[in-house]
């Protein structure tokens, strides 16, 4: 067993998840029990990992998208009444990470992502909230556009977007997770030759052709399943708890 608060405060220190302006709350959102032996992580708060988490006996889910965002009314819905019921039944807490889980240097959705698509991480590229949160890879080789593509498919497991408008080989990119479909224009200005992001929006395919960049758009959720996963891997270690990933597989 091990102090949920302790978990959560380890998190909020390796996270410096104080430091960053967001869109919702970082940190712990529901409280449960005081103690855990098991720890669930997903991409987001949803009835159905909320479901899956309960049911495999885990005391915190660590999710990246958690319940509550700046935008939503203050009062509850019924569809957010029923996944708190399902966490306040069974007293697990929940805690969520995301502006700091993307932009961490180490286990932030981004900088994975760069280590296991073979770039060198170099420096810190594109602000959310007034804070950088992506990353820019480098490789003095290059890698060639259709390679660039096959790793992130391999990586993701699914077919990703592509606009390939830029260079023959790929020196540099641009990397934000998510919906930062807007965020290629600053990886256009920096000359970079490729921006990875998760979700496209309409305007990308004539900003990477007039830009000259490879556009790469391979699935918000599927860019984001990164850092969450490794988060819990380390509270595992750390405070020996059990954990699971649970995967709640969105297209999108």
């Amino acid at each position: 067993m091990a102090s949920c608060d302790e978990i959560v405060g380890f998190c909020d220190e390796l996270l410096d998840a104080e430091s960053f302006e967001d869109y919702g709350p970082n940190g712990l959102q529901v409280p449960g029990a005081p103690e855990v032996s098991r720890i669930a992580t997903g991409v987001s708060a949803n009835l159905a990992f909320l479901e899956a988490a309960v049911e495999s006996g885990a005391g915190l889910a660590i999710a990246h998208h958690g319940l509550f965002w700046g935008g939503d009314p203050q009062t509850l819905s019924e569809q957010m009444a029923q996944r708190l019921r399902v966490l306040l039944t069974a007293q697990a807490s929940l805690a969520a990470y995301h502006l700091p889980l993307d932009a961490h240097r180490e286990i932030g959705n981004n900088a994975l992502l760069c280590e296991r698509l073979g770039f060198r991480q170099a420096e810190a590229f594109s602000s959310m909230k007034g804070a950088p949160i992506g990353v820019i890879g480098r490789d003095e080789g290059g890698v060639e556009p259709g390679e660039l593509r096959d790793r992130v498919a391999k990586l993701t497991d699914r077919e990703p977007l592509m606009f390939a408008s830029g260079p023959g080989r790929v020196r540099s990119i641009g990397i934000v997770s998510g919906g930062a479909s807007g965020q290629v224009r600053d990886a256009i200005a920096l000359g970079l030759d490729a921006f990875l992001t998760g979700e496209p929006s309409e305007p990308a395919m004539a900003d990477a052709e007039e830009g000259g960049i490879h556009f790469i758009a391979a699935g918000h959720y599927a860019t984001e399943t990164f850092g969450v996963r490794r988060l819990g891997e380390l509270v595992a270690e750390r405070f020996e708890v059990e954990h699971e990933f649970i995967d709640v597989p969105n297209p999108i």
